[in-house]
């Protein structure tokens, strides 16, 4: 560390300013987005809240693209590295993720900027899948113990788009990204539980991404069910109590989660827990079930404790230099 601060400490910093910052964003994001909705109903006086958190939100993005764009431009060797990195490739559809969940949260605040945002973030998830899923097609270096929950990012991007889409009038394009997702997350599932039974354990830095494993069928009951029109059918049912059974088998792993050293990829945490406080929000809208009702304080209450243990974790390593240094 000391090398680095008489060399050009900054410089250093920058080179390993990596993609997968964005996570921090897209948790965030998504916390805003359960806020919101979690104030529109459940907690009426939260509604305030998913304000300030949105302009957290703005800001942090900004932020964080800013600095990688810097890094893009100073150091655009490093950035074709983590391209060509068999985990951190499936990290830059989170741009596209981001601004696909920052248009739900705008659809009844301003509909036109939600329309912009999803425009944007549909166009970016259509090049990123192609090229993410061409890259692993032509790949020759990609082995089976690079598998992780993480290879679904670029694919559940594609289940987000009609949460807004359906609503700005692209049913079509929102049936075709829901397929492709649906479909792809569904075949990646598949490697994902071959690779975790058959094969070496992931290592300690990759954990936090078990909890990504209920996010796709969650993301997926919400789209669904703008897609059928709102109605609660056995497919929909399938979906959210998939993805509740697999949050409830995440959770006991929480005691051997809790012992792994901070790594920014604990930040992996934060959207699926959203997503799923999401799934139930709607669930308790369509049931009107107190089940859900309680199911949904819970869940809340945990994705609050995981912000804030987060940000807390996060500054912490901040503070101790441990954040921007070389794999």
């Amino acid at each position: 560390m000391t090398s680095e601060a008489g060399h050009g400490g900054q410089p250093m910093k920058l080179k390993h300013f990596h993609i997968t910052f964005f996570a921090i964003v897209l948790g965030m994001a998504g916390f805003t987005l359960a806020v919101q909705k979690a104030g529109s109903g459940l907690i009426k006086p939260l509604a305030p809240v998913s304000d300030v958190l949105l302009y957290i939100t703005l800001g942090l993005f900004a932020v964080v693209s800013v600095i990688y764009l810097f890094k893009a431009a100073a150091h655009p060797d490093m950035v074709g590295r983590e391209w060509n990195h068999p985990i951190k490739i499936n990290f830059f559809p989170l741009i596209a993720k981001i601004l696909l969940v920052l248009s739900v949260v705008y659809l009844e605040r301003t509909p036109q900027i939600s329309y912009y945002l999803w425009v944007s973030g549909t166009i970016l998830q259509f090049f990123a899948s192609i090229f993410i899923i061409s890259s692993w097609f032509s790949q020759t270096h990609f082995k089976i113990e690079h598998m992780t929950p993480g290879w679904f990012i670029p694919i559940v991007g594609s289940i987000i788009v009609p949460i807004a889409g359906v609503k700005h009038g692209f049913v079509e394009v929102s049936w075709f990204f829901f397929a492709v997702g649906l479909i792809f997350w569904m075949a990646l599932f598949t490697i994902v539980m071959n690779r975790m039974i058959f094969h070496a354990p992931i290592p300690d830095r990759l954990l936090p991404t078990l909890f990504i494993l209920f996010a796709p069928p969650a993301i997926g009951f919400i789209a669904y069910n703008k897609l059928a029109g709102g109605e609660l059918d056995a497919f929909a049912r399938i979906l959210y109590f998939f993805s509740l059974f697999m949050f409830v088998l995440v959770l006991f792993r929480l005691p051997m989660l809790a012992k792994i050293n901070y790594y920014l990829s604990w930040w992996a945490y934060s959207f699926p827990v959203a997503a799923k406080v999401l799934a139930t929000l709607l669930m308790l809208n369509l049931t009107k079930d107190p089940f859900y009702k309680n199911l949904a304080f819970f869940e809340l209450g945990f994705l609050f404790l995981i912000i804030a243990v987060l940000i807390v974790r996060t500054t912490m390593a901040i503070a101790k230099g441990e954040i921007c240094v070389e794999d």
